[in-house]
């Protein structure tokens, strides 16, 4: 006999939780740091879900163009900037066009490449193609698929020493020069906490999609020191956490 599925927890991003609708609009589903649920038809609005579907939002991509401000901030004498998308995610036309507006806002030209899961757009290759064109700074974009690699990306950066900033702080706990973002911790966390409400018998319609708040600027002194970089003195200060 098989077991009735209460809730599903669509984790990682738009990729999965899209999947998650399009098998089922019965099932409750909880979704965790979606860019844009209404935009990408998970939800009807913010704050009444409607349907079956609810979860947290990221400001993850949302964010991208602020993060290349910061790395401007880190490195303003870097002439050419580059910026790693994966092209398989949902909305990356969207995102490469506020990070080449955000690049025309600071002067500068910006260069994006693909890396992702589909042949042919390889970590590695991606990297060669980026130091090829001699970009001197890096955003690693917001996608489920850096944060699974995460390890990779950081040690790529580190090999070609290219100064990198990143969604989520946990790069800069493995190694990376900076991130800026929310806590996607934090995010899980209240995913798990609307699936317990649904396994006791709230209904997604009503649970309002949770939106972060609080955003973290972490920096990690000892990558940026191996890469003969001075942060400035105000983002020392304005960080949530420097590490050493």
């Amino acid at each position: 006999m098989q077991a009735q599925v209460t809730v599903i927890v669509a984790a990682g991003g738009p990729v999965s939780a899209i999947a998650a609708r399009r098998a089922t609009d019965t099932v409750p589903i909880v979704f965790t740091t979606i860019a844009d649920p209404v935009k990408s038809g998970l939800v009807d609005g913010m704050s009444r879900p409607g349907g079956n579907v609810t979860g947290t939002a990221g400001l993850t991509s949302e964010l991208d163009p602020k993060r290349l401000e910061l790395l401007h901030q880190i490195k303003p004498s870097a002439q050419v900037f580059g910026a790693l998308v994966n092209p398989n995610r949902p909305g990356v036309e969207a995102q490469s066009r506020e990070l080449q507006a955000s690049a025309q806002a600071i002067g500068k030209p910006l260069i994006i490449e693909n890396a992702g899961p589909s042949p042919g757009h390889d970590l590695d290759a991606a990297f060669a193609k980026l130091a090829a064109q001699k970009i001197e700074a890096l955003v690693v974009t917001a996608d489920p698929f850096f944060n699974f690699r995460r390890k990779q990306v950081i040690a790529l950066a580190a090999s070609y020493r290219i100064p990198a900033i990143y969604q989520w702080r946990e790069f800069v706990e493995d190694g990376g020069l900076v991130s800026y973002g929310p806590s996607i911790a934090e995010a899980y966390k209240q995913a798990g906490l609307y699936a317990g409400q649904i396994i006791k018998g709230a209904r997604p319609a009503n649970l309002p999609v949770i939106q972060p708040t609080k955003f973290e600027l972490v920096i990690n002194q000892r990558t940026a020191k191996a890469l003969g970089i001075e942060i400035p003195p105000l983002m020392l200060a304005r960080a949530t956490e420097v590490t050493e």
